[in-house]
């Protein structure tokens, strides 16, 4: 119970923030190409109870923090209209690509605030394993939440942007796939397979704390 309490302290922080910035991305570059579905359904914003999913947000990310994993999940879709885009194929690109690029902002300057902790306070610093333990958790939960999120299965956010290349009967029979998203799911999630996926983004996100250490030390 502990180490779950301690799971759970250390990731919420960077769990919630990496949720709610994703989505707001998503409504705040539809936004920018016309739509303002997002932003009139009150989904513009930082405040994570708008953006709240029961199983997203909740139970799956207390499973993970149970089994003393990463805290995994995601918030409740932002509404897109995107006959309202000014450009349909761009928008649908940069709207879909907007979230997971967020994550890897936020993974990006969670390492650099990391790497900043551990060269440049002491460990007798009050906070010291409280901040390093929820920064280590930012980088990892970002990295996560955007590897998986450009895998090119409908309806992740790599489905859409792939779409967004196609033609519309080839983006019709490709979104089709969709009926099959949660046994992809299940298939992924219970075989080495997301392992394989996420792992290379992992070590590039070590490489990138590691050249920042180095360069304040």
């Amino acid at each position: 119970m502990d180490n779950f309490i301690l799971n759970v302290a250390l990731g919420l922080p960077g769990f919630l923030l990496a949720i709610v910035c994703h989505e707001g991305a998503h409504a705040l570059m539809a936004l920018r190409y016309g739509d303002d579905t997002a932003k009139m359904a009150g989904r513009l914003t930082m405040n994570p109870v708008v953006h709240f999913d029961i199983f997203g947000t909740v139970v799956l990310p207390l499973i993970g923090a149970a089994f003393g994993g990463v805290m995994f999940g995601w918030a409740k879709p932002v509404p897109v209209d995107t006959r309202r885009f000014t450009s349909i194929r761009s928008g649908m690109f940069w709207v879909s690509f907007a979230g997971p690029l967020a994550n890897i902002v936020l993974a990006l300057f969670s390492a650099i605030a990391y790497a900043f902790m551990l060269t440049q306070v002491t460990e007798d610093f009050f906070f010291y394993g409280p901040f390093t333990g929820m920064l280590r958790q930012s980088i990892l939960i970002n990295i996560v939440l955007a590897t998986f999120n450009l895998i090119p299965f409908p309806p992740l956010d790599g489905s859409k942007m792939v779409s967004s290349f196609l033609d519309y009967e080839m983006a019709r029979k490709y979104e089709e796939l969709q009926r099959f998203s949660l046994l992809f799911i299940l298939i992924i999630w219970t075989t080495p397979i997301l392992q394989y996926i996420i792992s290379p983004a992992i070590m590039m996100g070590n490489g990138i704390v590691g050249l920042f250490i180095s360069l304040f030390s």
